[in-house]
């Protein structure tokens, strides 16, 4: 099967997927709100970022090594894969153990990331079973990334959206007949650990080789000092990774306080969940790019980069439009007014989402490409700007402050630092071409928003809420897109797309006439 055919296999699955856990996600918090004070929410987003800081003891381990897997999977080289397996094997192990004990050794300081302690019973024990879900999952994921690197991305895709189903569905239970915390959260670490055992076994079916524990041969120095010196750079991009992103909560819970958390927790599971089923365009073709990198020359990555850049750009300023004017309506239809934060809080959380969407196929590009060494200082000079922007400016303005920082700080950093590596030391050509098309699609992507939010205005005075968000939906759906292929019409990058989707059309409706 060919990389396309891989990636648009892993795609079609990952957006089913995806849509299938969005849908659940939706149901289950609206059960969790009813049941559970907004206090809950707020503590909920806070122990997930807190873990998330925790998690930086990973080092990036997971991307050296699986950039590490492509050019031996290319060349069917067994024994170096059966290597590679099992010091990520190590490794994590090493790094599960760590995470739960440095987790537990924080839990007498949690009154520190809050600004006004809730009265919640058993935090401890809560945060304690937060610990211990996100620990467990490292005793396992290591062979996740096999799967990865083989372009077989889908299967991780069934077990993780069949297990999510049956684990909302016990909590929305749970919940109905008890209203306990504890409980719901237990349900999840269980769920963890059957979820990434099976997927081990399964992977063990796919790989047999990787069960054979005998005469596995060391790496060769050559190898070991490549992956060192990618997992010592992907330490800094994981620091920065964090610290933009995972600090947002608990920024908000010490600056403004726990309830405004449990708001932006809402705004997070929607931005989360577009990010989940956009990123799945990347996801799917990340191997298949590596690939590419393994077996193509500069010119012809570059072309398919293009195309990567041109879809992120047409998703991402879609999607960025249709949040933003559609955003606060669906909140107050899904949980009530009291859970909206002001307009101009929703632009800032909106700009981080574009800013990060923007920089997806540059992360791809520069991850399959190994390319992690030549930006590793990026991040130090990320996190020193968002963490004393987001500070002086949350003082001042909130939450609106807060995620301000966010993006002057990829402004600052990321926005320019990614692509001139990538285009640098991975295609060697000049980057003055990326700036150009990303300058086009963000203007395209600005007039197209400011039409929509005009007509959303003007069309919807005076509706009642539901039908307010049904002709704002409409006009989201049909007027950005009109502009983008208005605008986007000469470009080779949607000639290639548009001839990609053909294809599959056509694919779809030759496999319907056999199956009559």
């Amino acid at each position: 099967m060919s990389r396309l055919e891989n990636s648009i296999r892993n795609l079609k699955f990952a957006l089913t997927g995806q849509m299938l856990g969005i849908i659940i996600n939706i149901i289950s918090r609206k059960v969790f709100v009813i049941f559970l004070s907004v206090e809950y929410l707020g503590l909920n987003g806070l122990f997930s970022n807190i873990l998330s800081m925790l998690s930086l003891a990973e080092l990036g381990v997971g991307s050296a090594i699986i950039y590490s897997l492509y050019r031996p999977i290319a060349e069917n080289k067994i024994d170096e894969i059966k290597s590679l397996m099992l010091l990520y094997k190590r490794v994590y192990y090493v790094i599960g153990i760590f995470i739960f004990i440095a987790g537990c050794l924080l839990t007498p300081f949690l009154h520190c990331f809050i600004k006004d302690m809730p009265n919640i019973p058993n935090i401890k024990l809560i945060y304690i079973i937060f610990v211990a879900n996100s620990a467990i999952s490292y005793f396992f994921t290591y062979k996740r990334s096999l799967i990865i690197a083989n372009q077989m991305q889908y299967y991780i895709t069934l077990y993780h959206y069949g297990f999510l189903l049956l684990l909302n569905i016990e909590q929305i239970i749970v919940l109905y007949l008890t209203k306990n915390f504890v409980l719901y959260l237990l349900l999840q670490t269980i769920n963890t650990l059957l979820e990434n055992y099976l997927l081990s076994r399964k992977a063990n079916k796919l790989y047999p080789y990787i069960k054979d524990n005998c005469n596995i041969m060391p790496l060769t120095y050559k190898i070991k000092n490549e992956i060192k010196r990618n997992v010592t750079a992907m330490f800094f991009h994981r620091v920065g990774g964090v610290a933009v992103f995972a600090t947002d909560s608990i920024l908000i819970s010490k600056i403004v306080g726990l309830m405004e958390v449990g708001l932006y927790s809402n705004y997070m599971l929607i931005r989360q969940a577009v990010n989940a089923i956009t990123g799945q365009i990347f996801q799917a073709s990340a191997a298949s790019f590596g690939n590419l990198n393994v077996e193509s020359s500069d010119t012809y990555k570059l072309k398919i980069f293009n195309v990567m850049n041109f879809i992120g750009a047409w998703v991402f300023g879609f999607c960025s439009i249709c949040l933003f004017n559609l955003i606060n309506p669906f909140i107050e239809l899904w949980l009530g007014v009291s859970y909206l934060f002001p307009i101009d809080t929703v632009f800032w959380i909106i700009s981080a989402f574009y800013m990060t969407g923007m920089r997806q196929a540059c992360l791809t590009a520069r991850d399959s490409m190994g390319l992690f060494w030549y930006d590793r200082y990026k991040p130090i000079f990320e996190i020193s700007i968002n963490l004393l922007v987001s500070i002086i400016l949350g003082r001042k303005f909130g939450v609106s402050g807060i995620m301000a920082g966010t993006v002057i700080s990829t402004l600052a950093t990321s926005f320019w630092w990614e692509p001139f590596i990538v285009y640098r030391y991975g295609f060697h050509f000049s980057v003055r071409g990326f700036f150009y098309n990303y300058l086009f699609f963000t203007v395209i992507t600005f007039i197209a928003g400011v039409i929509s939010t005009m007509l959303c205005n003007i069309a919807t005075f005076e509706y009642s809420i539901m039908l307010q968000f049904i002709i704002k939906f409409c006009i989201c759906l049909f007027i950005p897109n009109i502009i983008f292929c208005l605008s986007y019409l000469h470009l080779y990058e949607f000639r290639y797309v548009r001839e990609i989707l053909k294809q599959q059309v056509h694919d779809l409706f030759k496999d319907n006439k056999k199956g009559r």
